[in-house]
């Protein structure tokens, strides 16, 4: 009897699992499906749905090669296969071939885009497998296939395909080279048309980037709209930020239904179909009491949009699969501080700026690469503080910064406190200090880079 385990094959993804089979003189008993074991040995936790179990009467029973639009696991109940995959998605393993003959001490994950097949070794074989997504007349239309005995994939088959009993199906399916590649997942972007998620769309060029006019969360049916099968993680950089605004009641309540509800909407679609939610935070969760926060302190926001943020915050962590980015003093293409700042500097105005609130500037582009890190890497799940690196400033640290590099005098940005900055404004508390610790991102081999480097760099183009 082996001890279980997972090993590798020569396709990405496609896993071998050799099962440990206790018999004796009343027969034998296995645990074919052990998700805490058998995830803790590197099998992706796929989330099964559905179970079906294939009977061959008859030895040379021959099915395939199919390629579905879900993971499976397969394995052997009675009898005894020879099992054939074939990479057909697209890359430089299109058309690679893994062969294992197997009986009940073995089980097979095969990933979405692989093609299956097996023959039959021994009659009355049971060949059972569990997939991650129900079966429907939609999802068949995904099916992609190729032909048993094409030469270009030089399996050999133990009893000759001419010898063997197929379908009719089976045997007219396109060779390789005419076969149709297998529909890739991608990763969905939601907020695309932001300052982050334009980033996010330069960062992840072949992912699906939907500006909130296709993708709304205070419009949960448009969710619903989206063909979540193809998606293999969501990005969520949709938010309502307006901060002031969100202290008025129809504010207030464009902030709740956007930040905690369609939240609350779209984790349950990633529960649902089992993928990775990365979710944009802020540092409005947070007092600004300490002077440098970590993802550990507990939520102490002081107004309308930080409430709404650490609310769906909230949500977000009851998924398993979440990656909570939390940023601060975000700056890209489109509306912001620095570029209020730049605008200022070059029409000769001297402006007042608060000193009195401290911080990090996130560069958009910086922000993304982290998340694109975070997914790739496939960094365990949890929260990560993400902005630029380098000294604490304040908001007129930065203004002062900017004229610098834009010609002016640092001394041509006035310096007033929160209080004076606001008398006689419609203003949302604010944190005092916003400076995110980011030792946790860096320990996942993500160097975010210095804010002064960013900003030059942002400021010269």
């Amino acid at each position: 009897m082996s001890d279980l385990a997972v090993r590798a094959t020569e396709i990405p993804g496609l896993l071998i699992v050799d099962l440990p089979v206790h018999g004796d003189n009343r027969g034998w008993f296995k645990e074919n499906w052990q998700r805490a074991k058998m995830t803790a040995l590197g099998l992706p936790d796929f989330g099964p749905v559905q179970q079906n179990v294939s009977f061959n009467d008859e030895v040379g029973v021959t099915r395939g090669i199919h390629a579905e639009p879900w993971d499976k696991f397969v394995s052997v109940a009675t009898g005894r296969i020879f099992g054939a995959w074939v990479d057909l998605r697209k890359g430089e393993s299109r058309g690679r071939v893994v062969t294992v003959e197997m009986g009940p001490e073995k089980a097979v994950f095969v990933p979405r885009g692989v093609g299956n097949a097996y023959q039959t070794l021994a009659p009355n074989t049971a060949y059972a497998y569990l997939v991650n997504d129900h079966w429907s007349p939609e999802a068949k239309e995904q099916y992609t296939f190729v032909q048993l005995g094409d030469p270009a994939l030089g399996i050999e088959w133990p009893i000759p395909l001419e010898r063997a009993t197929l379908s009719e199906a089976d045997q007219n399916h396109p060779v390789l080279a005419e076969s149709r590649p297998a529909r890739p997942r991608r990763t969905l972007i939601l907020g695309a048309g932001g300052q982050l998620g334009t980033a996010l769309a330069q960062a992840m060029p072949d992912a699906i980037a939907l500006p909130r006019a296709e993708a709304d969360l205070a419009k949960p049916e448009t969710l619903d709209a989206i063909d979540w099968r193809d998606v293999d993680a969501v990005v969520n950089a949709a938010a309502y930020t307006a901060v002031d605004a969100a202290e008025t009641e129809e504010g207030r309540r464009e902030a709740w239904a956007t930040n905690v509800t369609g939240v609350l909407h779209l984790v349950e679609l990633a529960r649902r179909h089992r993928i990775p939610l990365v979710h944009v935070s802020s540092d409005y969760v947070f007092d600004g009491v300490r002077e440098v926060h970590d993802e550990d302190e507990p939520f102490s926001p002081l107004g309308v949009y930080g409430q709404t943020k650490a609310a769906g915050d909230a949500l977000v962590a009851t998924w398993e699969q979440h990656y909570i980015v939390r940023t601060s003093w975000v700056v890209g293409d489109g509306k912001n501080f620095v570029a209020t700042m730049r605008m200022l500097a070059e029409k000769g105005i001297s402006p007042s700026v608060v000193d009195d609130q401290h911080g990090r500037l996130s560069f958009t582009e910086d922000i993304a690469a982290g998340i694109v890190h975070l997914l790739r890497t496939r960094a365990p799940y949890g929260t990560y503080d993400l902005t630029n690196s380098g000294p604490t400033k304040t908001w007129a640290d930065i203004a002062a910064d900017v004229f610098e590099l834009c010609g002016r005098s640092r001394d041509d940005v006035g310096r007033v406190s929160t209080e004076e900055y606001g008398a006689g404004k419609h203003m949302a508390p604010r944190p005092r200090h916003s400076t995110l610790d980011l030792a946790k991102i860096t320990a996942m081999g993500f160097a975010p880079a210095d804010a002064r480097e960013r900003l030059t760099r942002f400021l010269a183009r």
